[in-house]
């Protein structure tokens, strides 16, 4: 038996108005994502709009302590601002250096969080529970009392760190200064403080995608001969892109414009330009300089300098949703 389509113009005036009320109610759904996120944007927007369109205004702005104070209006030097630090050459290099390390740590992080969800899989329930319930407390420690911590295990007089190094035969490492020697030895420090405390954000988010991956399919692909390496790159990796994809995107960002830990490591040691990255930098320009103008420029590029380093997840962000 077979039935075929009546032609719209042959319709009935009965048959087009029973379509009508069949493609209403898919019409309304249609509504309900734009509807959903509605209250995000708006958050987005009042929570973030203002405080960026404050750092535009003000970059063009000649802001310091009489206007802060309220006894002088601000005027606006347009881009005097920019070319000012454009022609700094500290901040240049404090740029360099705070991509470099964001680059660095945050690769760091995508690793070793990558590693730790892979061996959250292969190890019994008992020690994944464990490993677990250590991830989350180093996620959980606030940023002061962790670096109180860190910074207690790198002192020079009573830190663990030299005192295991002591107990080297042979080795006699005295009150070696991990954070003031020099600052490819602070950044090395700051580094690892920073890889530790985002790791286990990634190695759940990780662990997460493992999850859907098939074990039947893994079992398989082990029968057929493919050994470690051949089974994450060809059935782990596909699942686990999309999430390596966001974690290093969030870590690059976060590490770009990482503040806390620096600080408190300088207020530990040297707070010489060479230990900044762009967060310190910018806030002894900006607050402590009180020179509200340059800081917000430097802000402005900071987040231009974010826009272009997340750019390319972005793209294929968006290619993807187009395919």
């Amino acid at each position: 038996m077979t039935s075929t389509a009546v032609p719209e113009k042959a319709r009935s005036p009965k048959q087009a108005a029973a379509a009508k009320r069949v493609d209403e109610p898919r019409r309304r759904r249609s509504w309900a994502p734009y509807a959903l996120i509605t209250g995000a944007t708006l958050v987005l927007v009042l929570g973030m709009g203002y405080p960026v369109g404050w750092q535009i205004v003000t970059s063009f702005q000649k802001y310091g302590a009489l206007q802060q104070l309220g006894g002088k209006a601000p005027d606006f030097v347009w881009f005097a601002n920019y070319i000012t630090i454009f022609q700094n050459a500290a901040f240049w290099e404090v740029t360099i250096r705070s991509v470099l390390f964001c680059l660095i740590t945050a690769s760091i992080t995508v690793v070793i969080g990558v590693l730790l969800a892979l061996l959250m899989t292969r190890i019994p329930a008992a020690l994944r529970f464990i490993l677990q319930i250590a991830l989350l407390l180093a996620w959980a420690m606030p940023v002061i009392a962790a670096m109180t911590v860190w910074i207690w295990l790198f002192d020079r007089r009573r830190g663990v760190i030299n005192y295991l190094i002591d107990l080297v035969p042979g080795v006699d490492i005295g009150d070696f200064n991990w954070i003031g020697s020099s600052p490819l030895l602070f950044f090395i420090v700051a580094g690892i403080i920073i890889t530790w405390m985002s790791v286990p954000f990634v190695a759940f988010s990780a662990y997460a995608g493992l999850t859907q991956v098939s074990g039947e399919v893994l079992e398989a692909a082990q029968l057929d001969g493919a050994g470690a390496w051949a089974r994450f790159q060809h059935i782990m990796y596909p699942v686990l892109k999309p999430v390596i994809a966001i974690v290093l995107l969030l870590n690059l960002i976060w590490d770009l414009r990482v503040f806390a830990q620096i600080t408190l490591l300088q207020d530990a040691g040297p707070k010489a330009t060479s230990y900044d990255l762009l967060g310190t930098y910018i806030y002894k320009t900006g607050v402590a300089g009180m020179d509200f103008g340059g800081g917000a420029a430097m802000s402005i590029v900071v987040l231009a300098i974010t826009i272009a380093l997340s750019w390319f997840y972005v793209r294929s962000l968006i290619k993807e949703e187009s395919e």
